[in-house]
């Protein structure tokens, strides 16, 4: 290909186009005016602007997510850069791939304390996959290329591009490199066939085995999906999920145990404290899932796999690890199982589930219900029943409300639910849902959030006004930061210290203030009505869905605690919730 002369800020859009980018979320600045000025009149790259950077990088998150493709941001320099570094950190520790221009000033300034200058390198280190500042014309092209190799290779993460202002007026040789990737980062892709084969080997050995999967089979893409969902049929082993997991696995498969975790099920977190094996394909064993540590799965062995090798024995020593890209790494599995000299009886897990059938039938989802006040478990059940059948994409907030919609909310299919995981940012689910929107525009695309996290972000309903975005909020209002003021409750003697949200707004007229629908649900015989309506209206809309006040997100380990000391809602049992009052058969087991 031969080079062609242009401006810094033309071979950002070039790079862009050459890239198959097709939507770009941001809020311009003097520090970016060259590149705006570029982007005018451009017709392949939608640009979206939102209504704070903060907004920019939720929606690029939410877009990624979806797609499965590489979110892009344009920001100005210092208070434009500096709003994206929760969503960098958001999008980091998600693994969700991200490329963020940030404008500088000029290089002759840097360093000066310039108007609107801050050191977006140094503040960002720590909270992306790479970053560059721009030193020369020269290296622009290249560094725009590897920014997104770089993003979605290996573990997917976010990378920032600083690029000063006379860079951006600067003109220079614009030629995409014959192939896309770094000189140095080579992320591995296969597993190490010895170790796969070893792996194959214990689970052909195993009793209590258990699929633990994450987020890392849907980054992996559809591939990956379907080789899991394979090898479990093949194997017959049950299978529980991460947070960031859902969907890799249908719900509605009799081996899914559900989500395992602080909010997981009771049959999820006790399968996996009392397993001889656990086979964990993209998630990192974090401590949200791992509870106490030195009481964590006591009687397994364990095989990680993930495409990030220091993910590898960083929490959790592995029996043997595996690096590499969860599909191919699946892929040689089901191969190496299929190709055993003698196919393991799967008679040998009946006692397995026999056990597993015990917990389920617990049914550890249940609570209290009213006739005359919406539980906001019940909020989400019906309205997972009025769009199950539809393409539904669900963001969320952070809080019990995420916590609820995970557990009520069924997913049968990956990209489907984007949630704010590692952080827990709120403010996520508004800004996410506009990008999700944008990637699936046949879509139906609901924000499941609190009144607390929905006001985080609540200017962003300018800009789903503005490009016609029919996503809806459907806010469990029950007035406190729920989780909160649970944690309050059940660890800090009652005490809700600043967990109430006083002088909230009315959502309806706050909805019609922004050229949006507003509705408000009180009465249970009154929710499937009002859903309804919030589906059939063709536009965007705000749904005040208030809820008990009181009601407790269960089951949920304590902070410090293990799998097998979960507090469970007073619903299953006549003396009330005590810590421990839930232990497993741990041992009885033992073969």
């Amino acid at each position: 290909m031969s080079g062609e002369v242009m401006t810094g800020a033309q071979m950002v859009i070039r790079a862009f186009q050459d890239q198959g980018v097709d939507t770009l979320f941001g809020y311009p600045g003097g520090a970016v005016l060259p590149i705006y000025d570029a982007l005018f009149g451009e017709e392949q790259i939608k640009h979206v602007l939102v209504r704070h950077e903060q907004g920019a990088i939720h929606a690029a998150e939410g877009y990624a997510r979806s797609s499965g493709k590489v979110g892009c941001v344009l920001v100005t320099s210092g208070p434009g850069a500096t709003n994206i570094v929760t969503g960098l950190t958001d999008a980091m520790m998600d693994s969700i791939p991200i490329v963020a221009i940030t404008g500088q000033v000029p290089s002759h300034l840097i360093g000066t304390d310039a108007f609107q200058e801050c050191d977006t390198v140094g503040i960002t280190r720590h909270c992306t996959k790479h970053n560059y500042l721009v030193r020369s014309i020269e290296d622009l092209p290249r560094i725009l290329h590897e920014a997104f190799y770089i993003a979605s290779h290996g573990r997917p993460g976010p990378v920032v591009i600083d690029l000063p202002k006379d860079i951006q007026f600067a003109s220079g040789l614009y030629e995409r490199p014959t192939e896309d990737g770094h000189k140095t980062y080579h992320p591995a892709f296969k597993g190490d066939g010895e170790r796969i084969r070893a792996a194959v080997e214990l689970m052909a050995s195993a009793r209590r085995p258990v699929f633990y999967t994450g987020g890392g089979v849907i980054n992996s893409g559809p591939e990956a999906t379907r080789l899991l969902r394979e090898l479990v049929a093949e194997t017959g082993f049950p299978v529980t999920s991460t947070l960031m997991g859902l969907g890799c696995f249908p719900a509605s498969d009799d081996r899914f145990l559900g989500m395992l975790g602080m909010h997981g099920t009771y049959e999820a977190n006790l399968a996996m404290h009392d397993s001889d094996l656990i086979i964990c394909v993209g998630a990192r064993f974090d401590d949200r899932i791992t509870g106490r540590l030195d009481a964590f799965a006591p009687f397994s062995k364990k095989i990680h796999i993930d495409v990030d090798a220091s993910s590898i024995n960083k929490v959790v020593r592995a029996d043997i690890g595996i690096v590499g890209d969860c599909a191919s790494v699946l892929e040689d599995m089901l191969a190496d199982w299929r190709a055993l000299p003698k196919q393991p009886d799967k008679g040998r897990l009946d006692e397995w589930f026999a056990k597993i059938h015990t917990w389920k039938a617990r049914e550890c989802l249940a609570y209290w219900p009213s006739g005359t006040i919406i539980k906001p478990q019940y909020a989400v059940q019906r309205l997972y029943e009025a769009c199950k059948d539809r393409k539904t994409f669900i963001t969320t907030e952070v809080g019990q409300h995420q916590m609820w919609a995970a557990q009520y909310f069924k997913f049968e299919e990956p990209n489907r639910w984007m949630t704010s995981g590692g952080l827990g940012t709120m403010g996520y689910g508004l800004p996410a849902a506009i990008g999700t929107q944008l990637a699936n525009p046949d879509g139906l695309v609901i924000d499941i959030a609190g009144e607390a996290s929905i006001l985080m972000n609540m200017q962003e309903m300018s800009t789903a006004v503005q490009y016609r975005l029919p996503i809806k909020i459907f806010i469990l209002n029950n007035e406190y930061m729920g989780m909160v003021r649970q944690w309050q409750e059940l660890l800090h003697g009652s005490r809700y210290s600043q967990s109430y949200s006083e002088s909230l707004p009315d959502f309806v007229k706050l909805a019609e203030a922004y050229g949006a629908k507003g509705i408000r649900c009180e009465k249970p015989g009154e929710l499937d009505a009002a859903i309804q309506e919030m589906l059939d209206y063709d536009g965007p809309v705000i749904f005040d869905c208030v809820v008990d006040k009181k009601e407790n997100c269960f089951p949920m380990i304590p902070s410090g605690k293990a799998h097998n000391e979960m507090l469970l809602s007073d619903y299953l049992g006549e003396t009330g919730v005590e810590i421990g009052d839930v232990i497993s058969d741990a041992g009885k087991m033992l073969v």
